[in-house]
Formats: C-alpha cells, sequence, structure tokens
C-alpha cells in the first residue's frame, strides 16, 4: 500500500500529536520488565505481559508471568481496555506489531519490549487508530524506524516511533469508517478463521489414511476382490524385514572443516518426513566415510528414523541427491530386503508412529532428552502384507496424501487472497472511498468546528488544560 490520496478535509500528523498525556506527564508509557516467575499469575495475583500477547489485530490476556511477591507492583504500567500496545524489540516480524485491547482482566502490567499508547477518545476513535496502524504503508512506516545489527534483535526507540504519520480526519466521519471496518474484517477474519482450520484437519486426515493402511483396512475390497485371505498379514521384527538396522555416528577431531564431499546428515535435515539437505549442509571426507564412519553409510531408499529427541520418530526416506550418504548417532537407517518389503511401505508403517508409541514407556535418557535404543529398533513388529498388497497401499496412500496437498495448497493462495483482501479493503477505508458518500452528504460533519483542523486544536487545547507536558526526545 502506497501513501493513501487522502480526501481533502483529512490532514496527516504524527502520531505524538494526538496522543493523551497521562497523568505523570508522558505521551508513551514503556513497560517494566522485572525477573518474574515462569508460571502465569492467577487472577488476583499481579502479572507481567508477555510480546506473545500482542497480536495483529487482537490481544491475548492469557499470555503473562506472574510478578514475584518480592518485587512491588506498578499500577500505573496496568493495562486496561481502550489502551494500543505495541512491541519496540524483538525480530523484525514481532518488533512494531500493534493491538488493541478490547477487553483484559486486572493486574497486568506492560513489559520492557512494549510501549502503551492512550488516545483522548472523545476525539479519536482507539479501533480507527489500530486499523491505520495495520495498514502496509504503516507498518512500512513501523519497519523504517527499526534499528539494531540482527534481524533477530531489533528496536525501535521512542523518539522513533513518536514521528510516524497518522490521518487526522472529522470525528463523525471515523466513527463510519470504524463502524464499516468493523463489518468488513470481522467477515474476513471469520473466512480467515475457518481456512485456517483445515491444515489441522488435513493433518487428521493423512494419520486416519496411515492408521488404515497399515491395519490393511485401506485394501479390505482390494484383497476381497482379489480372493486374498484376511489373515495373509504377517508381523515380523524390523530385523527380520531388513537386511541393516543400524544407528549411525559422528567422527571426531573436526570432521567438517576439511572440504569432504561426502554428505552428512543430521536430524535437523529431515523436516516434514523428508530430506532437506540445503539446510546447513554439512559434509565428510571420503577417506572419514570409508573408514571412520563406516557403520554410518546410506544410500538411496533407506528409511532414516530419530532415535533422540524430542521430538522422536522424523521419518524421511534417502534420496538419490547424492549416491551415498553417512548419518550421525541420533539417526538410525532401516534398509529392506526387497523381497519381503517396500521401501515406500516401510516408510509409511514408521510414519505412522506405532514404533514410537510402542517403546515411549520403556525409553531412557538424560534429562530434557529420550533415545530409542538399538535394539528397540530392531525388535519392532512391522505389519507386512504380500508384496503386490504393499504396492497397493502405497499406491493409495500417496492418491490421497496427492488430494490432500492439493486441498492444502489451495488454502495457502485462498489465504493469500484473505490477507490481501484486508489490505485492499484497509487501503479503500483511507483513501476515504468507504465514506465518500457520506461526505457529500454530511459536509456540516466535516468542516467548520467539525473538521479535522478544529479536532487538532481541541486536542491542543485539553493538553493545555491538564497542565501536561511532553517530554523533550532526542531525535534519531
Amino acid at each position: 500500500m502506497k501513501q493513501p490520496q487522502f480526501p481533502n478535509e483529512w490532514s496527516l500528523v504524527q502520531i505524538e500529536d494526538i496522543l493523551t498525556i497521562q497523568d505523570d506527564g508522558k505521551i508513551i508509557h514503556q513497560g517494566w520488565s522485572p525477573q518474574c516467575e515462569r508460571e502465569p499469575a492467577s487472577e488476583n495475583e499481579w502479572g507481567v505481559l508477555k510480546t506473545n500477547e500482542i497480536q495483529d489485530g487482537f490481544f491475548l490476556d492469557n499470555e503473562h508471568k506472574k510478578l514475584p511477591d518480592t518485587k512491588t507492583p506498578k499500577p500505573r504500567l496496568e493495562v486496561k481496555a481502550g489502551d494500543l500496545l505495541v512491541t519496540n524489540a524483538g525480530p523484525r516480524s514481532r518488533c512494531g506489531i500493534i493491538c488493541l485491547v478490547k477487553h483484559t482482566r486486572n493486574k497486568l502490567m506492560i513489559s520492557g519490549k512494549m510501549y502503551r499508547l492512550r488516545l483522548p477518545e472523545q476525539f479519536i476513535l482507539p479501533n480507527f487508530i489500530e486499523a491505520w496502524l495495520r495498514t502496509s504503508f504503516a507498518q512500512n512506516e513501523l519497519n523504517n524506524r527499526k534499528t539494531g545489527i540482527s534481524e533477530s534483535g531489533l528496536n525501535m526507540t521512542q523518539s522513533r516511533f513518536s514521528t510516524l504519520p497518522v490521518p487526522l480526519i472529522p470525528f463523525a466521519e471515523q466513527k463510519i469508517i470504524a463502524e464499516k471496518l468493523d463489518t468488513l474484517l470481522a467477515q474476513v477474519d471469520s473466512t480467515k478463521a475457518r481456512l485456517e482450520q483445515i491444515p489441522q484437519i488435513l493433518k487428521r486426515f493423512r494419520q486416519a489414511v496411515l492408521k488404515m493402511a497399515v491395519k490393511g483396512d485401506l485394501t479390505k475390497k482390494w484383497r476381497d476382490k482379489n480372493n486374498i485371505l484376511a489373515n495373509s498379514w504377517v508381523n515380523p521384527k524390523a530385523s527380520d524385514i531388513c537386511t541393516k538396522v543400524q544407528s549411525g555416528s559422528t567422527p571426531t577431531n573436526n570432521p567438517f572443516e576439511q572440504n569432504g564431499k561426502i554428505p552428512f546428515l543430521k536430524v535437523y535435515n529431515i523436516v516434514n518426513q523428508k530430506i532437506d539437505f540445503d539446510y546447513k549442509p554439512q559434509f565428510i571426507t571420503d577417506e572419514i566415510h570409508r573408514s571412520k564412519s563406516k557403520r554410518s553409510i546410506a544410500f538411496p531408499d533407506d528409511v532414516l528414523m530419530n532415535i533422540v529427541g524430542p521430538p522422536l520418530g522424523k521419518i524421511a526416506i534417502l534420496t538419490d541427491q547424492y549416491p551415498e550418504w553417512n548419518l550421525n548417532q541420533a539417526i538410525t537407517l532401516f534398509r529392506v530386503e526387497k523381497e519381503k518389503m517396500l521401501s515406500k511401505f516401510l516408510y509409511y508403517v514408521l510414519c505412522e508412529g506405532k514404533l514410537v508409541r510402542d517403546v515411549m514407556h520403556d525409553t531412557k535418557g538424560i534429562v530434557g532428552q529420550i533415545n530409542i535404543s538399538l535394539t528397540q529398533c530392531r525388535e519392532a513388529v512391522i505389519p507386512c502384507p504380500s508384496l503386490p498388497e504393499q504396492v497397493e497401499i502405497v499406491r493409495r496412500v500417496e492418491q490421497l496424501f496427492a488430494y490432500a496437498d492439493t486441498v492444502e495448497n489451495q488454502v495457502h493462495s485462498a489465504l493469500t487472497r484473505v490477507n490481501n483482501l484486508t489490505q485492499s479493503i484497509l487501503a479503500k477505508a483511507f483513501r476515504g472511498e468507504l465514506t465518500a458518500q457520506w461526505r457529500a452528504e454530511n459536509p456540516n460533519l466535516i468542516s467548520g468546528e467539525n473538521s479535522a483542523a478544529a479536532l487538532l486544536e481541541k486536542i491542543k487545547a485539553e493538553r493545555a488544560a491538564s497542565g501536561g507536558k511532553k517530554a523533550s526526545r532526542k531525535k534519531t
């Protein structure tokens, strides 16, 4: 969104010009970040807000930490309905997020990573300003005010934020715009919420497909049609249908700093049940690969599972991106006997997760870490139908998964369009298009004592009457 072409009756001012001067003479309050307890505050205890409470367009009052009993609360920092909150520190995507607090529990204080703004509500509607600050133009202005040497740790000073441009328009027109936006954006948000539920539904669908596949339910009619007995499945151990079940190992003495060419796979390279070696790839030399790490050699079509977690049970099939791979000690490979089992069928069996569920009660490890032993992997019971039925199961699973992937891609496209629609509606609102007819029909409500210029004078007069003085600020 480029800077809107405002109607002639509107003005552009800095946000500091329209904020209420609070009791201590400040127009912007920055919070406090004491060392807090890990658990959230109960209803009658003081808590400090976490920045997760501030989301684009809505406020979560359950994201907070308890203030220790040894620390005295600061009631002047308590958040109230009608407050505008702005995150002022964090990664780029989380610095400069703004929301209007429409309702909240008592005894919650803003933290040092956020600003609190209050508006003279008889002149400026908070939800009107919130809508403006959600526009792509305002977000771009906010982005330009962030400073820092790392994308993961940016800041936005009060002096920079105070100069943020905002439109000043007649109060009656603010009401009309806010009402129209409430209606239109509520419809958009409702659509967005329904779309955002679909990926979770598809996740459950895929899990149900896998469960039917490994139980034989997916191919019951196929067996009947092909006169295959219902008890044709056997349940061997993994070691009985694999030529190798072996965990990897990590060589010593800086093996990744020797200009090697053999890809060395780590758990973080298994993403969404697939190999992602484009992320932080590491290599070892052929000498290390064939001597010191011989047990860890893996080939395309080997099935992999991580055995150190959490999480446990990340699964993938090695691709032919490289002719040979090497694995670290947190990964076990399963190399099937091709006369007994398809690699892709074993992959789906492991993706279903029964192996991990069966051994979870007996996993071992240090604090914060759990392990599945190599023995547990080798002795795991694997459902095993005939090879023709495995082929049919793999075909059906892939067909159903492809359908789910198509739906998910359509949902992502729809979400993109919905997000664009939000910005389109906001752009129309702040070009004055939603209220063009209203302005033509109500010239007396946008001129004279009701004009934007008169409104600014009223705000200045209220400030002067309050006796408040803006704190001086350094230009940055």
